[in-house]
């Protein structure tokens, strides 16, 4: 029986030494750190110390999945700088959804506990950094740990360039050309200079490939959760894609899909099944779709396809955090917002031991308390669902005849007072009245087999408030962090860049399809890069981060040369280097965003917040901007300033190489 880790949170506080311009957006991001008088040394002299130390790195990696603050989950920002998601908290005076307008490098984007905060964007730019510097404390003192073996101290430095690469893969995607920090250092260091997005893809590639080399196969780990051979392989194959080794990339996909223990989940059931909270509520017709996304079945030893997880189940509150998808991501339903016709409250939460409480309509315990911090766009509700111009109703990722997917108009009115109860719910009434006062906030579909997490501790409370009983708000669940679905994505984008007529290309999609029971399956040579990522969408929401991959793939097209599925073309010198909201070029990422989500399509009026709201996003927001803060701490040096924002200048020095970068580094 393999041993899931417990990372140790508390080693954070003898974590010192990076500059202090990274936390740039900490409210006290200049303050001393009394902890940095811990001697690091010492406490990284033993494999004792890197442990704790991987351990953090390991920990740190599903924080972006499942902390933050209460009412947000850092990967919900990742979705609404996509096609997939947009702002939904409609209470909010600073919801962040007129992005063109109100993104500045000044933005106040405190990491604090604010409720009235919108989004995660600071929360990515801290996490990078602190990521960075717990994988340089391994990389620096491993090599210094006396009698450990040859073999196990390469593979502690080769995770540890994962969990850097990693960060560093995501600071590029979100915030563009940011600094190169690969040492630790002993005093703070304010003259950064900005590195080349190839100088760094160059580092990366060569630290992952060495990571390849000597980072065990999971099946050779006693441990689940660390870094493995397979995840290195996930990481180097997107590395060679962004800077454009497209034939590379293919080979590490063909050995992870062919000569690998890993191979794709099917059949018609897997694992243990989960009944879904209240199956007299919410039936789920058991299927392998709905059984390989519960907690309790994604890193199991029968999972032939997971590459690497993040285990996050269990009472430990040091090691696992809770995942609030329920709370975050569902509908926002549970008061006078929604009604019936008669004007009476649709949807009410009867305790179980109320008179009037009936299990058949307890949606507390089957879809939890939400209150829609985002929603899920019309595209991916709806019209991504679309192949070959036809429906595919036999797609179980959007099969609400199985559970697996939770339609508005399938709930039923629970409320003893209403003369409707039982009956399905209705946006209008018979007159053509909208029974729905916000419908951004309370009315859109969710993909349930992927956010549905029991939480055992709520649901046995019969008689605690809403906020306190059933699923509630989620609960602590293992994680995804690759799988192979992935890797037959990457690969067919691999071989659309060699060869977009490759009729292997639909093979690679079609796997996957299949397994989803789909009926509609790609023609072979036919393939577009739109189709790929569409297929990443409807398989890997939640998991991707889905703002990055639009970034890095479009960093591809521009490199290769390839048109997208609209036939446009870009360039390596301007597809980031553009604004505006019009409909005419930018990137992929905003042509993606900009015909499939919500924004720049007019002003959206909200009736229960009593305004109007404009949804812009602009072709600049491809790269979020670097913090103002982070550039003035850096006081005797200068950072670049993406294109677009306050403070933009071509002509500011950027190292050329990453050699260059880690020279100067080493001269303070």
């Amino acid at each position: 029986m393999k041993n899931i880790i417990k990372n140790i949170s508390r080693v954070c506080l003898i974590m010192a030494g990076t500059a202090v311009l990274l936390s740039g957006c900490s409210e006290d991001f200049l303050a001393t750190d009394p902890l940095s008088f811990y001697e690091p040394g010492a406490t990284f002299s033993t494999e004792s110390g890197l442990r704790a130390a991987m351990g953090i790195c390991d920990r740190h990696l599903k924080l972006y999945y499942a902390c933050d603050h209460n009412e947000m989950l850092p990967m919900g920002t990742e979705l609404m700088f996509s096609d997939l998601c947009v702002a939904a908290n409609t209470d909010k005076a600073r919801m962040l959804c007129n992005i063109a307008n109100d993104l500045t490098p000044n933005s106040d984007q405190s990491t604090q506990n604010y409720l009235d905060r919108s989004n995660s964007i600071c929360f990515f730019w801290d996490e990078g950094w602190i990521g960075v510097r717990h994988a340089n404390t391994i990389i620096k003192y491993a090599p210094g740990v006396e009698g450990l073996d040859p073999t196990i101290r390469d593979a502690y430095i080769g995770r540890a360039y994962f969990h850097r690469a990693f960060r560093y893969m995501a600071l590029m995607m979100q915030f563009g050309e940011v600094p190169l920090v690969a040492t630790l250092i002993d005093t703070p260091k304010q003259n950064y200079y900005s590195i080349k997005r190839d100088a760094l893809l160059t580092m990366l590639m060569k630290d992952m490939e060495w990571a390849v080399e000597h980072v065990p196969e999971q099946q050779d780990m006693n441990e689940i959760g660390m870094v493995n051979k397979g995840a290195c392989r996930v990481l180097l194959t997107k590395i060679y894609l962004a800077i454009g080794e497209y034939t590379k990339a293919k080979e590490q996909c063909d050995i992870l899909i062919d000569q690998s223990q890993y191979k794709l989940v099917k059949g018609e059931e897997f694992g243990t099944f989960n009944d879904g909270g209240e199956p007299l509520t919410w039936p789920i017709t058991r299927n392998v779709i709905w059984d390989m996304h519960r907690a309790e079945n994604k890193l199991i030893s029968s999972n032939t396809e997971w590459i690497m997880g993040m285990p996050n189940r269990g009472s430990d509150q040091e090691s696992f955090v809770k995942m609030l998808t329920m709370r975050i991501f569902y509908p926002f339903f549970f008061n006078s917002g929604l009604t019936d016709p008669d004007g009476k409250q649709g949807l009410q939460n009867y305790k179980r031991n109320d008179s009037k409480y009936d299990a058949e309509y307890d949606y507390m315990r089957a879809l939890g308390r939400g209150i829609s911090t985002w929603r899920n766009s019309y595209w991916y509700t709806h019209s991504l669902w679309y192949v070959n111009g036809k429906e595919d109703k036999g797609d179980l990722r959007h099969s609400s005849e199985t559970g697996n997917w939770m339609r508005m108009e399938d709930l039923k009115y629970n409320n003893r007072e209403s003369q409707y109860y039982g009956q399905n719910l209705r946006l209008y009434s018979d007159n053509g009245d909208l029974l729905c006062s916000d419908t951004i906030r309370r009315w859109y579909d969710v993909p349930h087999y992927k956010m549905y997490l029991d939480d055992p501790v709520n649901d046995a409370n019969v008689s605690g408030s809403d906020g306190n009983r059933g699923a509630t708000t989620g609960g602590n669940a293992d994680w995804y962090l690759y799988r192979l679905a992935e890797v037959y994505l990457l690969r067919a984008e691999a071989k659309f860049y060699i060869n977009p007529s490759d009729a292997t290309i639909a093979d690679d999609v079609n796997e996957i399809r299949k397994r989803a029971h789909c009926d509609e399956l790609y023609k072979a040579g036919s393939v577009t890069i739109g189709d790929i990522m569409n297929e990443r969408a409807r398989e890997l929401y939640f998991e991707e981060w889905r703002n990055c991959e639009l970034t890095r793939v479009s960093l591809c097209l521009a490199r290769s040369g390839r048109p997208d599925e609209w036939g446009n073309m870009y360039s390596l010198e301007t597809f980031d280097k553009q604004q505006g909201t019009d409909e005419e070029g930018g990137s992929y990422w905003y042509q993606r965003v900009n015909h499939y989500n919500i924004y720049n399509k007019g002003v959206v009026n909200v009736t229960a917040s009593n305004n109007s709201l404009n949804y812009t996003i602009d072709k600049k927001n491809i790269y979020w901007p670097i913090p103002e803060k982070a550039i003035t701490a850096n006081s005797k040096g200068q950072l670049h300033q993406n294109f677009g924002y306050d403070g933009y200048d071509a002509n500011v020095k950027m190292w050329e190489t990453w050699e260059e970068a880690v020279a100067d580094e080493a001269t303070n």
